[in-house]
Formats: C-alpha cells, structure tokens, sequence
C-alpha cells in the first residue's frame, strides 16, 4: 500500500503545480474545499490550494465523507489495539473497527507523521473518494484530521487483498481458482476503465498493484490507496509531466524514464498485475534464479512461443483452465506491456476483451487430464488448433 519511487526522482517539482502557485488560489466555494479549510498546511498552503482546486475540477461530487473525531476512531479500534491490527506499510498501520451506531465493521488507516504519506496524499485520497464513486472502488466513510492526525476511513474488505490470495501463499492456503483470478481482473479493469473513460477530466491511479487491489466476501475487487492519483490531461494534451512515483517494477517504462504519465501508464501497470494473477509469480521476486526475478522480462521469450504458454500458468492452478482462456488472458497481457505507449490497448478494450474471455470459459477443464481422454478434460486436436489460432502476437515490444 505504501509506495516509493520508481527510480531515481526527479528534483524538479511538477511544472503544471510550479505555475498554478505562483499566484494565490482562489478558495473555490466548492462544497468539498470546505472539508480542508481546517487543516493546517503550514508553508505548502498554496501548493496545496492549488492541488485541491485541479482535483476539484473532476466534478461538483457528493460530499458524504464523514468528519470523524480521534476519540470516535479510538473507541472504533479499542484505542488501536494489537489485536485490531490489520496490516502495515511505509504509510502507517491499518486497524479493524467497529462503529457501534451503524453496526458497520470499518477499516482505519492512521497515517505516520513520519511515513510516506503526507497531507498532499491524505487531501488527494480524500477529494478523488469523494468525487469518484463505482462499484469497484473502495468506499471512503470519513476522516480524521484532529491536529496532527491524518486517519482514513473505508468500508471493512473482509478478504483482504489480492497480493494475500495470490502471491507467496502459505502450504495451508487455498489458492484461488482461474474463474476468481478472471473475475478479479475484469473488475479491477472497470474500476480503471471507470477512471479513465467516465470521470471528467480522467484520473490516472498510478499505483496499480495487487496490494491495492482489496476483495469484498465474494471476491469483488476494489481498488484502494488514491494518494498517487493524478488528474490526467485535457484537451490536445497526451500526457501530464510530473515526478516518477509507484512501486518499482509496475511503472510503464516511458513514465519511467521522462516522467510524462498519461493513461496508457496505468494500462502497463494493468498488464503486470494480470501476469502476476496468470503466472502467481511477483513482478519482482529476487528470491528467484537470476533469469527468472524480474516477471515481465522472464516472460518475453515465452510469449514469443505458443508452445511454452503453459509453462506461465501459476501451478497451484494444477491444470484447471483452458487452452483458449489460458491464450486469451496472456494475449491481453502482452498488448497491456507494449513497450510503446501508443500501441497499448484502451482500458474499455481491456474490458471487453475480458468479458467475452469470461463467457466463454467459463468451464474450465483440467489439462492434467488431457492424456488420460477423461471426456471432461479433453481438448480435440482441432480444437485446441483453432484456439491457438486465436493467438494474436503483438506487432511491436514485448510480444514481438
């Protein structure tokens, strides 16, 4: 959840933020801007003003947040108790809590005055979750902003995240099926595609991972952590310049390298994590032989080769899929991992490219059983030939 840089960061500050302080902002009477008039900013007061009003411009939004007291979120967590402790990262700890008057379980993060997170990340993750509502993002309840305590409040997701039921599982674990691990995917992918096709102007998440992906009881996928978020560009911009933030590792590599972000960054970032979800393998895993640590470079050559597609599936699927969905799923994630931007697919392309892989695997059988001819198991040849005609290999980058 708590994220670093790329590489090496940048001195420079963003020009776009440079230039919108260089006057005082005027205090939008917007309702939202009303939520941080009480927040002391100290020296980046104006940095800040100016940020709130870039994101403010999303839309006019439903300011729903609740204003949470300490003492309301200590009662919530029993004092932030051990025992409540969910998990946590550079950005502070996450708690479980219980609001007595709703009878609604909550997740509390309290922000570390010292962690990763600052008042611009706390003010960013606030303004988008109040202004950006879809099924598959995380619901912000309320804040705390008491002093110096910078607290969030989500709805409770009690699976989890996806990196939990996906990557360095423990023997007693139950890995998830291939239908959940498409499932997952197709949502995650909406709430992306939500990001980028229907908010106005598109936000860029910038910090897709399977550790921000959090699954509801029934394995629904939300995505969480907006503290990176960006508003993207407008007009006959192509992308909006700014210092390289993210995990290493899932930063596309033009954002990288110039620091020029636009959506099709986050489509590269989408291209990773379903690699992880088909392969079960972490896209940095240096406990791995040395050929084998980096995922997207392992599976160049592998992707140059139908023959060797079966080799990415995770084992812990034991065989339980399709040729065809096996295919699919890798095809979507070679074009999301073109090295050029522009040849990358659209998010709503994403979309539609996993919901017809949904309906039509939705069966899947196990490989394992190929050679024994179990009537359940069993591909024809001809059949299993048509679904590897289906194979598409991307003209440029990766799949090359």
């Amino acid at each position: 959840m708590g994220c670093f840089c790329c590489f090496r960061q940048e001195p420079e500050e963003e020009e776009e933020e440079e230039e919108s302080i260089k006057a005082e902002p005027a205090r939008t009477n917007h309702p939202l801007s009303t939520l941080f008039r009480n927040i002391s900013f100290q020296a980046e007061s104006k940095r800040h003003w100016a940020l709130i009003e870039e994101i403010l411009k999303i839309g006019n939004g439903n300011p729903t947040a609740r204003v949470f007291t300490f003492a309301e979120l200590s009662a919530a967590t029993q004092s932030f108790k051990l025992e409540c402790l969910l998990g946590e990262g550079g950005f502070g700890r996450v708690y479980k809590g219980h609001l007595e008057e709703t009878n609604q379980d909550i997740a509390v993060k309290q922000l570390d005055r010292n962690g990763l997170q600052g008042n611009k990340e706390f003010i960013v993750e606030v303004l988008m979750l109040s202004l950006l509502h879809h099924p598959n993002l995380v619901n912000l309840i309320g804040y705390c902003a008491d002093g110096a305590q910078r607290i969030l409040v989500y709805e409770f997701m009690p699976l989890g995240s996806l990196e939990d039921h996906l990557l360095d599982l423990s023997p007693s674990k139950k890995p998830l099926d291939w239908n959940t691990r498409m499932k997952i995917a197709q949502g995650a992918a909406k709430g992306l595609e939500y990001l980028h096709d229907m908010a106005h102007p598109p936000v860029i998440y910038r910090d897709f991972k399977a550790s921000n992906i959090l699954l509801d009881e029934n394995y629904n996928p939300k995505l969480s952590d907006f503290g990176l978020a960006k508003v993207g560009p407008v007009g006959d911009k192509s992308h909006v310049s700014t210092r390289v933030m993210g995990t290493y590792g899932y930063c596309a590599p033009e954002y990288a390298m110039t620091g020029q972000l636009s959506t099709m960054s986050d489509v590269y970032s989408f291209g990773v994590v379903l690699l992880e979800i088909i392969t079960g393998r972490r896209v940095i895993d240096t406990s791995r032989p040395s050929d084998e640590q980096n995922l997207v470079q392992w599976a160049e050559p592998l992707f140059k080769d139908k023959k060797r597609f079966a080799e990415m599936a995770d084992p812990l699927l034991e065989g339980k899929y399709t040729t065809k969905g096996l295919y699919q799923a890798l095809a979507v994630a070679a074009m999301c991992l073109q090295e050029e931007a522009s040849t990358r697919p659209l998010m709503s392309d994403v979309v539609t490219a996993l919901e017809y892989l949904m309906v039509s695997n939705s069966d899947p059988v196990d490989q394992r059983q190929d050679s024994r001819g179990s009537k359940a198991g069993t591909e024809t040849g001809s059949n299993k030939e048509k679904d590897e005609d289906e194979w598409r290999q991307p003209e440029n980058g990766i799949g090359s």
